[in-house]
Order: structure tokens, then sequence, then C-alpha cells
């Protein structure tokens, strides 16, 4: 029998993360088929290479390049590189690159060749007696002011996004497993209790189980994950009127975005409370109490409460619990007006086997980015049967690396050289066992 285990009720982690550890038998395989079709669609202009450090060379992970005007848009990955389409009839204009601490860099499209080009950012920092503007003493409150004033900051019309979502699986250092989507987020205002909805337009997976040691990985909740990260959105999966006050706010070293101030505000629970609340820092623009970026963990230091909140299913014979519960979200702006640009999600575990003398070590990753969006000013909503439930296991809704023609067309984080090379060699494994006679790929 696999065991079932209810998560609690409130907080980020009902709302967001549940792992499947299902046991798996019989001869393991590779899930997906992978094309070599070569991208045949030609409307699109691709600019490869890499955002680092101008200092010390270090490559920026999910710094943002967007065309000036436009809404279009991607993000480095983990290595720091980027992959940028933009349509052939956009061949002017620059390309704004912005990272968190960073001066914002204007390069012309003009100057970007076809591959490795290289983008190095200067870091940015302001002391507080290089503004004007008044300071305020109480952390707390200002995180309070800016939960408030979300209605003034943020988008107040329906918006319609386009995003590329992505999940990954890996055992220890080894990728394991991908899952990715594009997806239409149908954005409602901040200030509506409405929640957002998502439609899946073209989803791809791949699966080697032969590394997941008798294990098979599912994340319930797809693009949901993320998106419930959105706090000026949902700020009730963080810090509700009454979870606030559980809380201690303290001032951090502030920093520039943009040229404007930003107050990094720091957070974590009051010693006295004994529930796994959160840690981590706020980025706020002071001057007109602005989130721009949130990074936080969960406290999971209680081993066996930590494996109730997040291990829905498990094999009897395996005790599993999560190391790192991690959390990140960026915005963007657009004319005054900010909205939900990109977040990720990591949780780490490990799994100990009874009778086995090592354990086993695994992260998984989702991440979304919006690369387009447009204002919905009719208020288009899908049909319910349309929508994404939250309840979602991705990596059984999508049907393999099958439409390279279709995955063209959009900007999304480039996969890892790691990536790629698991999937190369998957492709070798699954044309050695046809040209051999064996059962093909499903």
């Amino acid at each position: 029998m696999q065991k079932f285990i209810q998560l609690p009720n409130k907080s980020l982690v009902a709302a967001l993360l549940v792992v499947f550890l299902i046991g798996v038998t019989g001869t393991h395989k590779a899930s997906a088929f992978f094309q070599d079709a070569q991208q045949q669609d030609t409307s699109f202009n691709q600019y490869k290479g890499e955002v680092m450090d101008a200092a010390n060379k270090k490559p920026l992970v999910f710094a943002t390049l967007t065309i000036e005007g436009t809404n279009i848009s991607t993000i480095t990955n983990t290595e720091g590189e980027f992959a940028l389409k933009v349509p052939k009839d956009i061949t002017e204009g620059n390309v704004v690159v912005s990272f968190l601490g960073y001066k914002d860099k204007m390069v012309p499209l003009a100057q970007f060749g076809n591959n490795n080009n290289k983008i190095q950012m200067e870091v940015s920092v302001m002391e507080l007696s290089e503004v004007n503007i008044e300071i305020p003493k109480d952390a707390g409150e200002l995180v309070r002011q800016t939960l408030k004033r979300k209605g003034d900051n943020y988008f107040v019309d329906p918006t319609l996004m386009t995003a590329f979502y992505r999940e990954t699986i890996k055992k220890r250092r080894k990728n394991v497993s991908l899952s990715e989507a594009v997806v239409n987020i149908y954005k409602t205002p901040y200030t509506s209790p409405r929640k957002d909805a998502v439609q899946l337009y073209k989803s791809r997976k791949s699966t080697d189980y032969s590394k997941l040691d008798t294990v098979a990985l599912k994340l319930q909740g797809g693009p949901f994950n993320t998106l419930f990260v959105d706090v000026m959105k949902y700020p009730e999966y963080i810090f509700t009127e009454e979870s606030i006050g559980k809380y201690v706010f303290s001032f951090d070293r502030s920093t520039r975005v943009n040229e404007k101030l930003i107050y990094v505000v720091n957070f974590e629970q009051h010693n006295s409370i004994p529930e796994p609340l959160y840690k981590g820092k706020l980025y706020i623009d002071v001057e007109n109490k602005i989130l721009t970026s949130a990074i936080f963990s969960l406290n999971i230091t209680d081993k066996n409460l930590a494996s109730r909140m997040f291990v829905r299913r498990k094999p009897r014979n395996a005790k599993v619990w999560p190391t790192e519960v991690a959390y990140r979200v960026d915005y963007r702006e657009k004319n005054g007006k900010w909205y939900y640009g990109y977040s990720n999600v990591l949780l780490e575990f490990k799994v100990n086997w009874d009778k086995r003398l090592f354990n086993s070590v695994y992260s998984m990753t989702c991440e979304m980015a919006v690369t387009d969006w447009e204002k919905n000013l009719a208020s288009e909503f899908p049909k319910s049967k349309e929508r994404m439930r939250s309840s979602i296991i991705l990596a059984e809704a999508a049907n393999g690396f099958s439409d390279p023609d279709f995955w063209g067309e959009y900007n999304i984080i480039e996969p890892e050289k790691s990536i790629e090379s698991a999937i190369k060699k998957i492709q070798r494994q699954l044309r050695r066992a046809k040209s051999k006679g064996g059962a093909s790929a499903p």
C-alpha cells in the first residue's frame, strides 16, 4: 500500500507543492521520443549569448532581456545563458538587460550576433546619503504599506499573458526528467479576489527512469506552483493579517534598480512561533512602495513535519523528507505599472531506503517566465473545462518532444548544457534500441 498524507490547509505549501514518490516496476526506459527534425520556421531571428558580472565574470542567473517598447522578453538560465527570439520585422531598437542589484544595460539590437553575445553588467550600490526621500524607520510598516498599495502600483486591467513553464528533476547533479509547457495566463487585476486561470497551450516531456533508483517523482500543481508565488496577487499564502505579526522585519543594505532606491528588507519568524513559516528578503522601491522582487525559503527544521507537509505518496520501505524549500518571484514594469514576470520554486529532499547504506538526494525545480502579454480588455476567461486544474501533473499531460517547429517560435529559458547532454544520450539509446529491433519508445 502507498501512504497518503494530507497537507495543512493554510500557507503557500498547501497552495503549491505536493511531491509524488511512486514505486516503479518493470524495465526502465526513457518515456519520450525525441525527434531530430531541424527548426524550419524562419519568421524570427535568434540571438544567443551570456550575461555575466563585469568584475568577476560570473554568470548572472535569471537576468531579464527585453526588447525596449515591446513585451518580448526572455530570461537567462542557471548558467547565465540566453536565447532571445525576435520577429524578423523588428530590426531596430534596444535590448534592455536587467538584473537585481545591477545597473540596467541597453544594447542596440543591431549589435547582436547570432551567437556568443557577451553582456557584462556592473553592480549598482546607492548609499542612503545620496537620496533625499524620507527613510522609514519601521521595516515591518514598510512591508504593510507595500502590500496595501498593490492597486496603485500593479496591473489593474485583466491581462492575457504567454508564459514558458519548466519542471526539472535531478538526482544529485544529474538531470533525469524535464517537462516544459507554453501556457496562457488569464491574469485578473491585482485588486480582484478572483484567482488567475491557466490554459495549457503546448507541452513536452522527457524522463529517463533508469536514473531514478526505482522511484518515479512527479510534481502536482504544474504552473500553479510558480503562479501562486506572486506575493502581491496572493499575499494570503505568506503574509496574512494574522501571520504578518509573527515575523521580525529588519533593513539590510540598500541597492538600486533602474536608478531607483531599493530597500532590502529581511524577514524571519519570531523565535516563539513553533509553526514553520518563511525567511527571506523583500526588495522594495521605497519612494513608491513597490515590491520588485522577493526571495524566501520555508523553515523545515522539523524533518517529520516537513515530510508530512510535502510527501503525498511514497514506498513503505523509504523515509523521505525535504532538506530545502525555496521560492523566488520577480516583477517587471511597463508604463509605470508592475506585473508578475518570473518565479521559481526549488524542493530538495533525501530518500533513505531500508537496508541500504547510502541515501538518494533529489531536487525538483519549477520555474515560469512571462514572455509576452496584452491587455484582456474583453475580460475573456476560458471555460472551466479548458482551464488547467491546480492539481495537474504536467508530466502526465505532456506528450513528448514531438513538435520542434512549434517550440522554435517561442522565447523559452534556454536548456542547460547538462540537460542537452541528457537528451542526446536518451536519443542515442532509443536509436540503438530501435536498430536492434527493441521496443519503440511511446
